[in-house]
C-alpha cells in the first residue's frame, strides 16, 4: 500500500499560501483524498465553501503551533486523521511564525509509527516584504527560507523587477539549493508547481547530464551515441558552468544578438553549450538552446523562474553577466 504523503507549506504572515494551496487542490491533487491541517493563529485561511467543492476534509489544530505544543500528541493526531479519512495526502499549513525546521522534525519523528512519508516542504515569501521581514524577524523568517526545499515568491507581479531580483538574491544567500519560483502562481499549472516542490533540479546539473564530452576527439556526444572505443569524460569533469536565475524580461531580438555575440567571440570563454528559459516582455516565454554557430530559439510554457546556464571552459563570469544584463 502506498504511504500517505505529507506536504508542508509554510510562509511568513499571509505571504500567499492560500493562493498556492487552492491552486494545488484544484489542479495537482485531483482524484486524491486530501486532508488539510491548518494551524494558523486566528481563522482558517481558506474559504470553507471552496474546500467543500473540492471535496476536501478540514481538520483544524488550533491548540498552539504544531512545532511546540503539539509535538507530544502529533503522532496520535496524525494516526487519527489517517484512520478516519484514509488520505492519499496531508497538507500541513503551520503557523506563520513557527520554525519550519521544527515542523519538519515533528513529521520526521512520527514517519515510522504513522506510515507517512514527508514529500515536500515549501516556503512562500512575499517579494515585497522579504527584506523587511529578514531585518525584523530574522530568526523565524530565515529559518523558513533556510529549510525550504522550494521557495515560492508571491506578489512578483506587483513589485518592480529590480526589487523582485534583489529579494531573489537575498533568499539565495540564505538557501543556495532550493528552487525559487518567481513566476506568479496563477500563471503556472498546479502540476508544474508540485513537480518543482517535489524535485528541485538545477539547470547546470541538467545540462551536465545531457552532455558527454570526449577530450581526445573534441566532440560532444549525446548520451547513447558511440563514436570511439576509448573512455568518454562527462562534461562536469572537463567544463565549468555559469548560471543565473532572473526575473528580467527579454525580447527575442535582443536575445538573438546576445547569443550571436556569445557564439562569435572568445571573450566569454570557450563555450560548449548554453540553454535557458526566460520571460519575454510580451508575457510569453522564450526558450533557447545554443551550441557554437547553432542556436534554436522558440516559445515555451511558463517556467517557475527565468533561468539560463552556460557551460564551457575558462568562462569569464563578469562578461557573461554583462552580456545578459544581469
Amino acid at each position: 500500500m502506498e504511504k500517505t504523503k505529507i506536504d508542508i507549506i509554510s510562509g511568513f504572515l499571509g505571504a500567499g499560501k492560500t493562493t498556492l494551496i487552492k491552486k494545488l487542490l484544484k489542479d495537482a491533487f485531483q482524484g486524491e483524498q486530501v486532508v488539510l491541517i491548518e494551524n494558523e493563529f486566528g481563522e482558517i485561511g481558506i474559504d470553507g465553501g471552496f474546500l467543500k467543492e473540492a471535496g476536501i476534509q478540514i481538520r483544524e489544530m488550533n491548540s498552539g503551533c504544531i512545532c511546540c505544543s503539539l509535538v507530544g500528541d502529533f503522532g496520535a493526531s496524525l494516526k487519527e486523521v489517517i484512520s478516519k479519512y484514509h488520505p492519499d495526502r496531508i497538507l500541513i499549513e503551520p503557523s506563520g511564525v513557527g520554525k519550519l525546521s521544527d515542523v519538519i522534525k515533528a513529521v520526521q519523528g512520527v514517519e515510522e509509527e504513522t506510515g507517512l512519508v514527508l514529500n515536500s516542504y515549501t516556503t512562500v515569501v512575499d517579494a515585497k516584504k522579504c527584506k523587511m521581514y529578514m531585518r525584523n524577524f530574522g530568526e523565524f523568517f530565515n529559518n523558513q527560507v533556510e529549510y525550504a526545499g522550494a521557495i515560492i515568491m508571491s506578489r512578483t507581479d506587483i513589485v518592480d523587477e529590480a526589487k523582485a531580483q534583489a529579494s531573489l538574491e537575498l533568499l539565495r544567500e540564505i538557501n543556495s539549493k532550493a528552487a525559487i519560483i518567481t513566476t506568479p502562481i496563477e500563471k503556472l499549472e498546479g502540476k508544474k508547481l508540485l513537480e518543482v516542490m517535489e524535485h528541485p533540479v538545477s539547470l547546470a546539473d541538467e545540462l551536465m547530464e545531457e552532455e558527454e564530452v570526449c577530450p581526445e576527439c573534441g566532440h560532444v556526444h549525446e548520451h547513447g551515441e558511440h563514436h570511439h572505443d576509448h573512455h568518454h569524460h562527462h562534461a562536469d569533469e572537463v567544463f565549468t558552468s555559469w548560471g543565473r536565475e532572473t526575473i528580467k524580461k527579454y525580447t527575442k531580438e535582443n536575445l538573438e544578438k546576445m547569443l550571436e555575440a556569445l557564439s562569435a567571440s572568445d571573450e566569454y570563454g570557450i563555450i560548449l553549450r548554453a540553454k535557458g528559459m526566460l520571460p519575454a516582455e510580451d508575457g510569453t516565454w522564450i526558450y533557447f538552446d545554443m551550441v557554437p554557430e547553432e542556436t534554436e530559439i522558440r516559445e515555451g510554457a511558463p517556467e517557475y523562474t527565468g533561468r539560463l546556464c552556460v557551460i564551457g571552459s575558462k568562462l569569464n563570469e563578469d562578461k557573461l553577466a554583462e552580456l545578459f544584463g544581469l
